[in-house]
């Protein structure tokens, strides 16, 4: 399907940008309820168990489960996205506050990695994706600013970094050294790239910025 999942989290997002000419499927996740409305926006489906929004909304839209889960709300609604379809998702609110559960929404883009999907999660000036063995991330030369790159689990082997400030060339990451937090776009194109396992990206980047280029 060529369309784009935005799902929007409890935590405060910024301003939620939504590509224009995309067909969209927009899922709130419990407490992202109140953030959509804030910004005028309507969520197509509301999901999760309501501890944090307070209140169990109202319509043929809810889909409510109980609180004692395993996955997160977060995590429900991207598996709600992946069952209608969806392959490219946005995930809003999801960042800062209680650092486990930013944690546990930077494991969610590697679920999605892990299912063929790609996911951009995004807030507070910042953006995070996760690239799969044999998959690559882009960037053009008007990026600016810092990108790091962690292994999240297993050695990730054959990395990839070109046209950043600190190069790398099939290369091992770990995820018990922080080889490469902190490296830098340089006004050339980038490209991060893993042969095996599994690399996370954070960078430096507008919500907006980032939806455009989806």
């Amino acid at each position: 399907m060529d369309g784009i999942c935005y799902i929007v989290g409890s935590r405060p997002p910024g301003e939620i940008a939504l590509a224009r000419g995309r067909a969209a499927l927009v899922i709130a996740a419990d407490g992202g309820l109140r953030h959509l409305e804030a910004q005028g926006l309507t969520a197509d489906l509301i999901v999760g168990d309501f501890d944090s929004l307070g209140r169990v909304p109202e319509g043929d839209n809810i889909l409510r489960h109980p609180v004692e889960k395993d996955d997160t709300d977060m995590l429900l609604a991207v598996r709600t996205g992946l069952d209608r379809g969806y392959r490219v998702f946005v995930l809003y609110g999801g960042l800062g506050g209680r650092l486990d559960h930013t944690y546990a929404n930077l494991q969610v883009l590697n679920f999605l990695a892990s299912r063929g999907a790609s996911g951009r999660l995004l807030g507070e000036g910042m953006a995070a994706a996760a690239v799969s063995g044999g998959s690559a991330l882009c960037f053009g030369p008007e990026h600016r600013g810092v990108v790091s790159v962690f292994c999240p689990g297993p050695d990730a082997e054959g990395v990839c970094l070109e046209g950043l400030y600190y190069p790398l060339s099939n290369a091992v990451l770990t995820s018990s050294f922080p080889l490469g937090v902190s490296n830098q776009f340089t006004g050339r194109p980038a490209r991060i790239s893993v042969e095996r396992g599994t690399l996370l990206v954070m960078w430096e980047e507008s919500a907006a910025s980032v939806v455009s280029r989806l």
